[in-house]
């Protein structure tokens, strides 16, 4: 078996964190919360634990007759996945209807792949995942948005602001009024600013929801209007 140097061990240490800090930037550019300095790290720590479970132990490397110690380096390699996991699932929010951070925490996944084959060598399979990785968050991101404004359903939780003494019965009956605008949900809540209502809405395929919710930012008892 093959065993590289020290000095071809740093520098897939330094490839795998530059391809993860590639995908970080973009994430980074995207605003979204991990960001480079987290797929660095991702990317780091995986290789490091490649390296260090295929080449780590290379003492016990010999015949069962020689010694009765079992290296499998499989196993550290199953354990970056599930643990690049359970830190992906803590990029990702529900906030109301939307569900945010399920692509970061996907690329944080492959980012800990690419850094394990790049630790073990696979450098040819690490540039590929990391060209198609990079290619399907840049690239795909107008067809997206396309498929999003014209194909798909519109989720999104709408919050309007009332004023402190508005009664919002009216404003709940023009929401259920709105044409080709699904209400899933509505809470009602009172705050130091005036009335909060937060209403989960399901826009039908084609339909610009703020051009829909337009009307309803420009009631007087109606002070304030996002959508989150």
């Amino acid at each position: 078996m093959h065993f590289p140097s020290n000095g071809e061990l740093a520098l897939r240490l330094l490839l795998a964190a530059a391809l993860g800090g590639l995908v970080g930037l973009e994430r980074e550019l995207a605003g979204h919360r991990a960001g480079l300095r987290t797929h660095i790290s991702v990317a780091l720590g995986a290789a490091l634990f490649g390296v260090v479970s295929a080449y780590g132990f290379q003492a016990f490397d010999v015949g069962r007759e020689r010694t009765i110690y079992q290296v499998d380096v499989t196993r550290i390699a199953s354990q970056i996945v599930v643990g690049v996991g359970f830190l992906g699932g803590g990029t990702i929010l529900k906030e109301g209807a939307n569900v945010r951070g399920l692509t970061t925490a996907a690329s944080l996944w492959v980012t800990a792949a690419i850094g394990t084959a790049i630790a073990l060598g696979s450098i040819s399979v690490g540039l590929v995942a990391s060209s198609i990785l990079l290619g399907s968050l840049v690239l795909l991101r107008f067809p997206r948005r396309w498929i999003r404004t014209h194909l798909a359903q519109r989720r999104d939780t709408v919050v309007l602001l009332l004023e402190d003494k508005a009664d919002s019965g009216p404003v709940i009956s023009a929401l259920y009024g709105l044409e080709r605008v699904e209400i899933r949900e509505l809470s009602v809540r009172r705050t130091d600013g005036g009335v909060e209502l937060r209403v989960d809405v399901v826009a039908q395929r084609g339909v610009d929801i703020d051009a829909v919710l337009a009307p309803l930012a420009g009631r007087d008892d109606v002070v304030g209007l996002e959508t989150a």
